[in-house]
This record gives C-alpha cells, structure tokens and sequence, in this order.
C-alpha cells in the first residue's frame, strides 16, 4: 500500500519535527495518566504557551514551504491549475498561522474592533472564534468539520491514492501533497491519543501535531517529483 525508502525520505528535518511531535502526545498522555490536568491547562497546552507557539510557527513555515513549492512550480512551467492552487494552499496556512495567535492581538496588546468585541467568544481579533447568531465557528467550521477534513487528508486519501486512479490523477493535476507511511502512522497515533485522554485542551496538542505533519508533507511528500 506503501512504498517508503526510508534513507531518501526521512530528512534531518523529520527528525526534528516527528520527535516534537511525538515528545507532544508523550506529555499527553503523561499528564492525563498522571491526573496533572490543571498542569495540562495551565502550563503546557495554556494559552500563549508552548504548544500554540510551535503550532504557530510550524504553520508559518508550512505556508512557507508552499510559497516555495508555488515559485518552484511556476519555474518548472506546470500548468495553472496546479500553480494557483499551490498558491491558494500557501494563503491558507498563512492565514491559520495567523488565526492560531489571533493575528498578534495579544504578542502586541493591540485592542480589538468593535465588531469583534461584540460577536467574538473571546473578544480577539481573529475568525475562529466568532459567533455568528447561534453558530459557533469554532465547533462547527474549525471543530468537528476541521478534524474530518484532517482525518481524511492524514490517512483516507494516502491509503487510497495509489488504488484509486482517478484520485491519483486529480490530486496530482491539483497539486495535493500527498502524505507518505511515516505521516500516516503519526496521525493515527495522535488521533488515539487525544481521543483517549479527558483533558482540557487536548485538541491543542492535535492541532500542534497536524502542524507538524504539514511541515513534513510539504518538505518531501509522496508525490515530490510533482508537487515540489
């Protein structure tokens, strides 16, 4: 199902990013078997702590990556659509990097409009929060909608990309990095893990983990010669 050459694929740099990611769910589930939540919450996944900034950060050079992968693409003569929508998947991490530390509300103590005072949960400025009548993005668009769409990125369309050649052929032509065995292997353990602990903010380690991935995917994935 997969093929993994694991001299050629493994970088330094997945060294880095799979050890963080890893180290993140030990602490996890070390905190949930150990009964330290209040520590969980208010240390290590804390808001403004360490999990949000390196999720903030390993979106930053996600979006990064892809700004690169997008020029690499264009030099290389590809076609639009495959150029645009590696430009379109570099605005999106750019924008949840930004959305992850509410665009430098607090880093730089700026004062929010009123219109996020009024219909944001946390008065920030930043989308992820606003409620919209009785809708909640945050439960809807970035909750349970966000992590299918993760789910099925992370492990669905992998497992399914070289059985199924139509798929192959549109993720290619829409330039869609493709996760490799090392991704996929990741993103079933954090889901295990973080469905496994009661603890509060525990998708914040989920989300930190998916960052990771990303960073990973967009260095050196599945496809390279075609994405990259």
């Amino acid at each position: 199902m997969f093929r993994l050459n694991s001299r050629s694929n493994f970088s330094h740099a997945d060294v880095l990013i799979f050890g963080l990611g890893y180290a993140a769910l030990v602490f996890t589930f070390t905190y949930y078997a150990t009964g330290f939540q209040d520590a969980f919450k208010a240390g290590f996944a804390v808001e403004d702590g360490p999990v949000e900034w390196v999720t903030a950060i390993a979106l930053l050079i996600a979006a990064l990556v892809l700004g690169r992968n997008t020029y690499a693409l264009w030099r290389r003569g590809n076609g639009l659509l495959s150029i645009t929508m590696m430009f379109l998947y570099a605005l999106a991490f750019f924008f949840a990097a930004g959305e992850e530390i509410s665009w430098g509300y607090r880093l730089f103590d700026m004062e929010a409009s009123e219109f996020f005072r009024k219909n944001n949960a946390q008065g920030e400025t930043n989308i992820h929060n606003l409620v919209l009548g009785d809708v909640k993005l945050v439960k809807t668009v970035f909750g349970s909608g966000l992590t299918v769409a993760i789910l099925i990125y992370l492990i669905a369309i992998p497992i399914a990309y070289n059985r199924c050649p139509r798929l192959t052929r549109i993720c290619n032509q829409a330039a869609v990095p493709i996760a490799d065995k090392r991704h996929v292997l990741m993103a079933l353990a954090a889901t295990v893990v973080v469905a496994s602990v009661n603890l509060p903010f525990k998708w914040e380690v989920y989300e930190l983990v998916f960052s990771l991935l990303a960073m990973s995917i967009f260095l050196r994935p599945r496809n390279h010669e075609i994405t990259t």
